[in-house]
């Protein structure tokens, strides 16, 4: 299956490299610019490949509204008016300049999530690598347009949406920009559970879209998203916060640094341990041959005696004969007297001298 080529800052993502790992700000920074330098600065100590921002202001993804409509129901932001908790949970765009930079620094991609074209337009005029379509935003076409019009890679994550509704926002960003696109397997629940991932759909996707796919994952742990690598993820995005117990908006489903240092090792191991369709002996298996099981004389026999089951055996290690002749010997006669502990070898059996000595 020939994928679409996608490459985000140099960085190329695809089956045949390893997952491409994003810790996700989002609003963990808790409206502190010095300690978002310490996300990324943690980030890129636990081994991410990237830094994902969110741009956007209250006023451009809502309005400051009262009504029912305007307020959430359930989970971890009950009762919160979407104004109030986007105010409190956004990335100040006069920060971005700054934290592009310090990507720079530290060797760390940055990139974001624009919720609107006024997000893109500034975006572009900080050389945002790529674009990453946030699952509320996938059925947002014009928004996925002018994502795909600058020509950079766009990521759409798929929460919520279903195949119509992914096809239609695959559609928009290949007809509008040639930059590239990955779609992300996502479950948009806050946290989610891992019984609801349903991480086939990743396979799935890959064959049905032609596109690199990844996993936006909001599960408690790692375990889902190492799962999903062995599926063939390519792209792990996980929330980061340097700890749970500072609170914030996104803390109770983030990671935590050491939790995030595992899953960037364990993905990058799920990917490493898929190899390839094999049969044969790998390196490390081979010293190991000598310790399977043969045959054994486990009793002195005399020559011309018997063999019997009271004097050979298939036992460990792996020097004599393979135990697939057990019933072949079994009543055959030793050519020369043979002791105990002695691998059986066919020269040492009347009438299969000849056999030669095969070994397994």
């Amino acid at each position: 299956m020939k994928l679409e080529a996608l490459n985000i800052g140099g960085h190329p993502i695809g089956p045949s490299h390893p997952p491409f790992v994003v810790a996700e700000m989002s609003g963990n920074h808790n409206g502190d610019l010095d300690r978002a330098f310490a996300i990324m600065e943690a980030a890129k100590d636990a081994g991410a490949d990237a830094v994902k921002l969110q741009t956007y202001t209250a006023d451009t993804i809502t309005i400051d509204h009262d009504g029912p409509e305007f307020r959430i129901k359930g989970g971890p932001w009950d009762g919160r008016r979407l104004y109030d908790l986007y105010q409190e949970a956004h990335t100040p765009w006069d920060w971005h300049q700054t934290l592009f930079d310090k990507g720079r620094e530290l060797g760390l991609i940055v990139f974001s999530s624009p919720f609107d074209a006024t997000a893109v337009d500034f975006l572009e005029g900080l050389d945002c690598p790529a674009y990453k379509i946030a699952s509320f935003e996938a059925v947002d076409l014009p928004l996925v347009a002018r994502a795909a019009a600058t020509g950079k890679p766009v990521i759409i994550s798929t929460g919520m949406a279903n195949r119509q509704e992914i096809d239609a926002a695959a559609r928009s960003a290949r007809e509008n920009g040639g930059g590239g696109l990955a779609l992300l397997h996502c479950v948009s629940a806050y946290p989610a559970l891992p019984e609801e991932a349903n991480l086939q759909t990743i396979p799935h996707m890959m064959s049905s879209f032609e596109v690199a796919v990844g996993l936006s994952d909001h599960t408690p742990g790692i375990g889902v998203s190492v799962a999903s690598v062995a599926l063939g993820a390519c792209f792990i995005e996980k929330h980061f916060t340097l700890s749970r117990d500072d609170g914030g908006v996104d803390a109770a489903f983030s990671l935590e640094p050491r939790e995030f240092e595992a899953l960037t090792r364990e993905c990058r191991a799920a990917w490493e341990a898929l190899g390839n369709v094999c049969y044969e002996r790998t390196s490390g298996e081979k010293e190991n041959v000598l310790f399977r099981r043969s045959l054994y004389v486990v009793m002195d026999i005399a020559q011309g005696e018997a063999f019997t089951e009271e004097n050979i055996r298939s036992i460990r290690p792996g020097h004599g004969l393979p135990p697939k002749h057990y019933e072949e010997i079994l009543g055959h006669k030793a050519k020369c007297a043979l002791a105990r502990g002695e691998a059986l070898q066919w020269p040492d059996i009347e009438g299969m001298e000849t056999k030669g000595a095969e070994k397994s």
